[in-house]
């Protein structure tokens, strides 16, 4: 532990999703080891996903803190305890989530006042933090969980907006002043990035946001973009850092998990499989696909000749839907495969030898997994910025398209189905052993060994974080000197 950082204190405010909610906890256990006072405000559902291992720092000597405001259940008239988009089961709960948040941002301020801490570390999605932190006269940090190539991206479409010269949705255009060639299609694009919506007008509060921080803080690493690092940059008029993966700091596998002494049944099965040759399913916990797309996926799981462990958001009463008649019975008697319905541990199913391939949604957190890992990917972008992630994949030469094309404006997948003929020739063009196969493979083990640099004593994001760290100290220690001169 660096006591010299004990006197800095930081406020962090995550947002109420797992995709925002883990790298931000997780940055706050970061500086927790480096000395730094860490105080995390959420409500008492959200803490509990958390809250073991902040038990666990506070019992190793960190000083990390959480104060929870109760979620306003009632007045959304949500059920209680449903106070993460993780929870939800319907785009009608998802509004309701959106609106409570809104609500606590008033309790959130006078919370805040009352700790005065030396900074607001704040996830992208309550810009309202920078006009408090400038009234208590605070640096204030947002979080991007994203990569520097998604913003790069919506910047060029934003100030050049090549997809308004496109005919029909599925045309392909260029995207303008990128280091590299990157072509889109109309179908692939967020909605507010080609109408005006309500949520655009948030994507625009936090655009402007930006200028009045201190600085952002991506979660990335530089050598996995330098491009994208460089040419963010440049078209930023504000101080950045790049701090990532931030997993890959803690030595434990998984941040959000149920503590058990003994090893999850996937592990166990991974045992029993051969190097490489297991393929790993997961869509992130939120997505919600229809019956006849998860029928489609379990067709050519069925027809491949690979061995897979499948996580899938169904109940199991619901099985009989879309599962093919004696599916299960079939893959578990030929030691084919394993379907899951509930959390299991991703970072370690990853890092097993026996996994050779991830079909994935593209997730930022899984994207980084998986490179981590040096595991390659096969990618089904569904919505948020997860077609920009796609491009990064396909950039980096880690990865296998399925064919999704159309954008979606929910959890609710509607987009058109992936046939199974599709998901069965990508996931054999990825896990075949051909000469193309093996090249992807390697090129994923040598990002990997990067990103497992980045974090290490010396590394650019060790290097990122300490500079962080000592610019905090810093403005507070000159804010110090400042009252007492007053």
């Amino acid at each position: 532990m660096e006591n010299s950082n004990q006197n800095l204190h930081v406020l962090l405010l995550p947002y109420f999703t797992p995709s925002h909610m883990i790298p931000l906890v997780d940055m706050g256990r970061l500086l927790a080891t480096r000395g730094v006072t860490v105080t995390i405000v959420t409500t008492p559902h959200n803490a509990l996903l958390f809250r073991e291992s902040i038990l666990q720092d506070v019992e190793s000597g960190n000083q990390i803190h959480v104060r929870e405001l109760t979620f306003p259940s009632k007045e959304v008239g949500l059920p209680e305890g449903i106070e993460n988009f993780n929870a939800i089961t319907s785009s009608e709960m998802s509004s309701k989530v959106f609106y409570g948040v809104m609500l606590l941002q008033k309790p959130m301020e006078d919370l805040i006042r009352n700790i005065s801490p030396d900074c607001i570390f704040s996830d992208m999605f309550y810009p309202w933090t920078a006009d408090l932190a400038d009234e208590l006269n605070i640096p204030r940090l947002m979080f991007y969980p994203s990569s520097f190539l998604y913003h790069c991206v919506t910047h060029s479409l934003s100030v050049y907006a090549p997809h308004d010269n496109v005919e029909s949705e599925t045309d392909t255009f260029l995207v303008p002043n990128l280091p590299d060639k990157i072509e889109m299609k109309r179908c692939q694009l967020q909605e507010h990035v080609k109408v005006k919506t309500r949520f655009g007008e948030l994507i625009k509060a936090i655009k402007e946001s930006e200028q009045k921080s201190y600085g952002l803080v991506h979660h990335t690493f530089y050598e996995l973009e330098p491009a994208y690092a460089d040419h963010y940059g440049e078209i930023k008029n504000c101080k950045f850092w790049h701090i990532g993966p931030i997993f890959q700091f803690f030595k434990k596998a998984e941040t959000f998990s149920t503590s058990s002494s003994e090893q999850h049944y996937s592990l166990s099965w991974l045992d029993t499989q051969n190097p490489g040759s297991v393929l790993y399913i997961c869509f992130g916990s939120m997505v919600r696909f229809s019956d006849a797309q998860l029928t489609e996926i379990a067709l050519a799981l069925e027809a491949s000749k690979i061995q897979f462990i499948w996580v899938v958001r169904k109940s199991v009463d619901n099985q009989e839907k879309w599962l093919p008649s004696g599916f299960e019975q079939r893959i578990l008697k030929n030691n084919k495969g394993l379907i899951v319905r509930e959390w299991v541990p991703q970072v370690k199913i990853l890092d097993h030898p026996s996994t050779g391939g991830f079909l994935t949604h593209c997730g930022w957190n899984s994207v980084l997994e998986a490179v981590v890992a040096g595991v390659p990917l096969v990618t089904w972008p569904l919505f948020a910025e997860h077609f920009y992630n796609e491009k990064l994949v396909e950039l980096l030469r880690v990865g296998v398209r399925v064919g999704a094309d159309v954008w979606n404006s929910g959890f609710e997948i509607t987009s058109p189905l992936v046939r199974r003929e599709l998901i069965q020739n990508a996931l054999a063009k990825l896990m075949d052993g051909s000469d193309e196969s093996s090249m992807i493979r390697r090129r994923a083990e040598e990002i990997g060994v990067l990103a497992r640099s980045a974090v290490l004593d010396g590394g650019s994001s060790s290097n990122q974080l300490s500079g962080l760290i000592e610019e905090m100290k810093a403005f507070s220690q000159e804010k110090t000197k400042s009252g007492s001169r007053n």
